[in-house]
């Protein structure tokens, strides 16, 4: 029989089933949610085995073997984890699915993924049922009733759909642990698809067991209380908060998702003393209005990965926290940047055991300040290696050279400190300059009115090779008076002049990704110069 080990998440709930049952690991807040009038969902480590236990048994009764596929799509409930450790304990393999996701691209995950069954809440239910055609393998649907949502389709109106709540019920014997070894997979993710079809990613087991060893190198203290609204679907959520909580002892926050206008509401109530962003978050963090208690909290630092360079200190200053800045890929790559070290706007440098450079075209090392790709491989300088489900050329294409491809552009100064500059392909060059989109955003997002901003960028309307014409989405607040022109002129006073946008779109929402990380291309298919809500600058 093998031993248990604490790198693998079904073995970690039972060990600490064992030495801490009672400990609240994971709150799943509803002050957010509904203003509290409905009770937090907590978790013990006894109540996730136990219920861990249940899902597992439920998960081998429908025939699912060591490796097979089911696909698991909710918001952040603590029914997310237990499925999670169920898969653990049964060697089975979840696909996770941001729950906003619908038609082609739904049906696309479920097939590309085999997925036999799927774990979904009720409110995903009328997406799932317009594709259930299109993905033939699918045997079965469990769903969580969470009546969260009003219209959300009955169980009996999809054919296969059974509560998950009638087998959370039911007492069931201890089931085996039936994983091989820490290298078995847990879990598929799939990468965003920026440039092509999404390609998904094999989680072993062993890595989930690697998030939890990364609360040590962010510096989580014993009486840490980490808070997340970022997606459990996404690598961040469980990398960040839940990993290094439940392999540290930490009291977990999670909120059903983010919400920049409740976030330091839920960090006062709870006692969190961190929290985790991604880039486009702080923007539209800093965007909120100020208040007079925005630095009373209890939050210590935040952990980032994409803080604008022309944000960071002002964030610092606004909310009394520090930065964190750290740099990583779902495919892999880690690096950090210690509070109070090195220059901001630098990730930071490559996590010990790894080699991180800057690349050309040729595979030679960058001169400082000189742009090229980040790769990373192990500092023994063995190859890199990633696996894409089912996809051998895609692993080969990524890993290349020995080297991980992040498809990211940036560069390192003399001192060795790592810094992004855009997107492999991507990038806004404006009138021969490359524009920062961060200090772009940073102004508008100070201006009265202004929810949210988004800065990309459309092909220039000169036709000129290579450059484009630099657009600022926003959202606004519908309490706040708007105005094109004084926007405009704060960005006239604020930037250097081939910074400031040619266009402004005012749009509902700026549509994102389940890691917040807005999506440049729905913004491209309705934009239009002349398109309702677009303003130019009147010279």
């Amino acid at each position: 029989m093998r031993t248990p080990d604490e790198a693998i998440l079904g073995d970690l709930v039972r060990l600490r089933a064992q030495t801490h049952p009672d400990l609240d690991v994971l709150t799943f807040e509803h002050l957010s949610l509904d203003g509290g009038a409905t009770p937090d969902e907590r978790r013990s480590f006894a109540d996730l085995a136990e219920h861990g236990n249940r899902i597992a048994a439920e998960l081998l009764r429908r025939g699912l073997g060591r490796g097979d596929r089911f696909g698991l799509m909710m918001r952040n409930h603590p029914e997310f984890v237990e499925t999670m450790v169920a898969a653990s304990l049964t060697g089975t393999v979840i696909v996770p699915i941001d729950p906003r996701t619908r038609g082609e691209k739904l049906a696309y995950f479920l097939r590309a993924a085999g997925c036999r069954g799927l774990v979904c809440a009720d409110y995903c239910l009328a997406s799932v049922r317009a594709v259930r055609e299109q993905a033939p393998a699918l045997e079965w649907i469990l769903a969580l009733e969470t009546r969260e949502e009003p219209g959300a389709p009955e169980l009996g109106s999809i054919a296969g759909a059974e509560p998950l709540g009638a087998c959370l019920a039911q007492a069931v014997p201890t089931v085996d642990a039936r994983l091989e070894t820490p290298e078995d997979p847990l879990q598929i993710i799939f990468t965003s698809g920026t440039t092509g079809d999404p390609k998904g990613v094999v989680f072993p087991n062993s890595r989930f067991g690697a998030f939890g060893l990364l609360g040590y190198l962010i510096g989580y203290g014993p009486e840490e209380r980490p808070y997340t609204g970022l997606s459990l679907t996404h690598g961040n959520a469980q990398a960040v908060t839940l990993g290094p909580s439940l392999r540290m002892n930490l009291r977990a926050v999670f909120s059903r998702r983010f919400t920049k206008s409740k976030l330091w509401d839920v960090c006062r109530h709870y006692g969190c003393t961190t929290f985790s962003m991604l880039g486009g978050m702080a923007t539209a963090i800093y965007s909120e209005p100020q208040r007079p208690d925005d630095a009373d909290h209890q939050v210590r630092f935040v952990i980032s990965a994409g803080m604008p360079a022309a944000l960071w200190a002002d964030f610092e200053k606004r909310f009394g926290v520090r930065i964190f800045e750290w740099y990583g890929a779902v495919e892999g790559g880690l690096a950090f940047h210690p509070i109070g070290q090195g220059p901001i706007g630098s990730f930071g440098k490559p996590a010990p055991g790894l080699d991180m450079k800057i690349l050309d075209e040729q595979d030679r090392e960058c001169a400082p300040g000189e742009i090229g790709e980040i790769c990373s491989r192990p500092a023994t300088g063995e190859t890199a290696s990633v696996e894409y489900y089912q996809n051998e050329e895609a692993s080969a294409s990524k890993t290349r050279g020995g080297w991980l491809r992040s498809g990211d552009m940036g560069w390192r100064d003399e001192q060795g400190w790592l810094f992004f500059s855009h997107r492999k392909g991507g990038g806004i060059r404006h009138n021969g300059d490359f524009v920062n989109p961060g200090f772009v955003e940073k102004v508008i997002a100070e201006q009265p009115g202004v929810d949210d901003v988004f800065v990309y960028g459309v092909p220039a309307a000169s036709g000129a090779p290579g450059e484009k014409d630099v657009v600022a989405a926003v959202v606004l607040s519908p309490q706040r008076p708007f105005s094109a022109d004084a926007i405009f002129a704060a960005c006239r006073a604020s930037l250097e002049s081939n910074f400031v946008p040619t266009y402004l779109q005012v749009v509902d929402e700026i549509p994102k990704t389940a890691s917040e990380k807005p999506q440049e291309r729905f913004l491209l298919d309705r934009f239009a110069p002349d398109a309702p809500g677009v303003y130019t600058e009147k010279r």
